[in-house]
């Protein structure tokens, strides 16, 4: 069974240098509580996942590197973020870019205990001369890129039960069910009032309980 902890308990989980998988699309499905409780906690150096550097109303994960916590960046975009773009290029901020769909499948290869992917996506691009390596097979140039995997998942679930089932609900879907594979630790912050084991459908269900450890009750529901 997962532990039920307010932010502020399940953030203090999270270390100096850890690499954080954080779901979120323009920072919607992003768990903004998490996300401020680190800001306030103020862990540093590390090394963040997302798909984009959040959005320029402050949703996201971009508020992170705002406060100078973050030492790398891994994502497919961050151009409602521009400070990102100017650190990279100071050399303060290590910066990797990635096709959407390449991050998408390098956090399944981390973790599905996958040795990386094969990719045409990428080729004769900065993508191959910064980050990518080429192969050929079959006579066919493919880019091998590594897997990635996390000490922490934090990621927005629309639902949950006791047990730690978790539902998630249209962009909460995007990167959260294989962020939550490839981590170490996964705090789920949950929208709705934690449910009894059991009222949770099976086949609703996105990600299962045995890999989720940490349930964080969102304010405003029942638990918060």
């Amino acid at each position: 069974m997962p532990k039920i902890l307010d932010a502020q308990s399940a953030v203090e989980k999270i270390r100096d240098g850890d690499v954080v998988l954080a779901g979120g699309f323009l920072g919607v499905g992003t768990p903004e509580d998490l996300v401020d409780e680190l800001v306030r906690q103020g862990q540093k150096d590390l090394a963040i996942v997302c798909n984009d550097g959040g959005s320029n109303t402050g949703k996201g994960v971009g508020k992170l590197v705002s406060s100078f916590q973050v030492k790398k960046f891994l994502c497919s975009w961050f151009g409602y973020t521009p400070l990102i773009g100017e650190l990279s290029n100071k050399g303060e901020l290590d910066l990797e870019l990635n096709p959407q769909g390449t991050l998408a499948e390098r956090i399944r290869a981390g973790g599905y205990g996958l040795g990386g992917i094969l990719t045409p996506t990428g080729i004769d691009t900065m993508i191959e001369e910064k980050w990518g390596e080429r192969v050929t097979l079959n006579g066919r140039d493919w880019l091998y890129h590594t897997p990635i995997r996390g000490n922490v998942a934090i990621v927005e679930a629309y639902r949950a039960d006791e047990s730690g089932n978790l539902v998630f609900r249209r962009a909460q879907r995007n990167f959260s069910p294989v962020m939550c594979y490839a981590a170490d630790l996964v705090i789920a912050s949950v929208v709705n009032p934690i449910e009894p084991v059991g009222s949770i459908d099976p086949d609703e269900i996105i990600v299962p309980g045995a890999i989720v450890d940490i349930l964080v009750p969102q304010k405003g529901s029942a638990e918060g």
